[in-house]
């Protein structure tokens, strides 16, 4: 006879039978000794027969429950192929959302290496902190030369001198000074990949959630 219940609860019943079928296994006595002259074992203190009877009721007790851990399993991962949700960047699967986000946030199967968007985000940051850092060291090296330069063309009393020549300095600087180039606003578009990760996995959560409580089993 088929049963039914909700995936949070076969999801609860499952993680509750990992934990019994391990204990089971753990305190499950199959094999004993015993001395020839006499009637019970040495380890569980019990006739052969009772021993027996024992050993093939906890080794059958835990194949049930294995089965039933089978039989659940297969029925979450049946209506997580097929049962859909909605995000505000597309629908999935709940298995395909469950995927999606564990690549996200670095857990299950995957490492950090598949979450790309972090790694892109990270790269980007990156590349124009050292960019940005470069440039600085560059213009502010480049400013010490143009007034070297100045003092040079002028003196120390620039107020007497003709300050025309200063525009073969000025020009020295606009030739010279390290510019960022940045053709994909890599600042604006890390900022938009965070947002969407951020907005993304809160909906993930939020919609796998509700689907598990809302969604009926059948095993």
């Amino acid at each position: 006879m088929s049963e039914k219940m909700l995936v949070t609860q076969a999801l609860d019943e499952r993680d509750l039978l990992v934990k019994k079928i391990n204990d089971k296994i753990q305190k499950m006595q199959v094999v004993d000794t015993k001395k020839h002259n006499e009637i019970k074992t040495i380890t569980t203190h019990v006739s052969v027969e009772e021993f027996g009877d024992n050993a093939m009721s906890a080794y059958q007790q835990i194949l049930d429950l294995i089965d039933r851990y089978q039989r659940i399993d297969a029925a979450i991962v049946a209506s997580n192929a097929s049962t859909m949700i909605k995000t505000s960047y597309g629908e999935y699967t709940v298995a395909g959302a469950i995927a999606l986000r564990n690549r996200l946030k670095d857990s299950g199967i995957y490492d950090d290496k598949a979450d790309f968007e972090g790694l892109l985000i990270k790269r980007m940051e990156h590349q124009y902190n050292i960019s940005v850092e470069y440039a600085e060291s560059k213009n502010k090296m480049l400013e010490t030369q143009a007034e070297t330069m100045r003092l040079s063309i002028l003196g120390k009393d620039s107020k007497v001198k003709d300050a025309k020549p200063l525009e073969v300095v000025d020009a020295y600087i606009k030739e010279n000074t390290t510019e960022i180039i940045d053709p994909l606003e890599s600042q604006k578009k890390a900022q938009e990949l965070k947002e969407k990760k951020d907005v993304l996995l809160s909906e993930l959560d939020t919609q796998i959630k509700v689907s598990n409580a809302t969604t009926m089993v059948e095993f």
